[in-house]
């Protein structure tokens, strides 16, 4: 088996926000994107919503806001799943609802050494 962390990217304001119903029907999605792995009996561990502010720190001691403002595509969170290749992993992601909002799903396989 193999680790890959999957990194949720995605525009803020394209994710649903405003109504409870709106992220009520999200979650679901999710929960069942969810679900439908675990009962493949696959290791999927979920990782926390990052939300759409932080810091960059650079060598030189240069700290500026980030994630970049000049993009607005940012990390909005992240999972790992064991599976046996890329391919695998590539099959799950093609299914996530970050999709449905014009996301995207980075998918690297973590080096266990």
């Amino acid at each position: 088996m193999k680790e890959f962390i999957m990194l949720f990217r995605a525009d803020y304001s394209k994710i649903p926000k405003d109504s409870p119903e709106e992220m009520q029907a999200m979650n679901k999605k999710w929960m069942d994107w969810i679900g439908g792995i675990e009962a493949q009996n696959i290791s999927f561990e979920r990782g926390k919503r990052l939300t759409p502010n932080g810091k960059i720190v650079r060598a030189n001691g240069v700290i500026t806001d980030g994630p970049y403002a000049e993009i607005k595509e940012t990390v909005n969170g992240h999972a790992t799943v064991k599976v046996e290749s890329i391919e695998d992993a590539v099959k799950i992601a093609k299914v996530c609802p970050i999709l449905t909002v014009g996301g995207n799903v980075e998918i690297r396989e973590i080096d266990l050494l």
